[in-house]
């Protein structure tokens, strides 16, 4: 497995050691020294089509690490800093996961994660480090310019409606602290 950077020192993207023959490959998706510091409790999977933008996601009470990846396709992926007090407060790093590259991309509790579909369709897995709490979802809206992604789409994404209605990150709920007590 190879750590590499993002330009925000908590977010980072992992390379796994891929074995290759002519039957197929084998790799490993998990191990729990890659992540020590967090338990993962959940794994969530999903399809979607080409262009839909899912995001940007978040939790504030029971805030949410995700380790993603994709099988099938290929996806945009974003992680942004909503930590308040935070240097790299507001910022975004993103990268392509796709099923050649084989990476996995670990969205750290205290960040908004979202993705959009550059394949025909993508399948998208990840495992988070706390449980789906529907009464705690929050949104920011995936065009605000004062993030400003850079979305590699050239039309209007697909959207759900709760996303097509996201606030600005000015006018959301964010966190007030750096860092988050690890859950055992």
């Amino acid at each position: 497995m190879k750590t590499i950077k993002t330009n925000i020192p908590e977010v980072i993207r992992l390379k796994p050691d891929v074995f290759l023959d002519e039957r197929g490959f084998f790799m490993e998706t998990f191990r729990t020294n890659w992540l020590p510091d967090f338990n993962f409790v959940q794994d969530n999977h999903s399809k979607s089509i080409k262009n839909t933008l899912r995001g940007l996601h978040y939790q504030l009470k029971n805030p949410q690490g995700k380790l993603v990846r994709v099988t099938q396709g290929e996806v945009f992926d974003v992680a942004v800093d909503l930590r308040l007090d935070s240097e790299t407060y507001g910022r975004w790093t993103g990268c392509i996961l796709n099923e050649t590259n084989k990476e996995l991309f670990w969205v750290p509790p205290g960040f908004a994660h979202g993705f959009l579909v550059l394949s025909e369709m993508a399948e998208f897995q990840y495992k988070c480090t706390d449980f789906y709490s529907p009464g705690d979802e929050f949104s920011i809206a995936w065009n605000d310019p004062d993030i400003a992604i850079d979305w590699p789409c050239s039309s209007q994404p697909l959207l759900s409606k709760k996303d097509s209605d996201a606030p600005l990150l000015k006018d959301a709920a964010v966190y007030q602290k750096k860092s988050f007590e690890v859950r055992s």
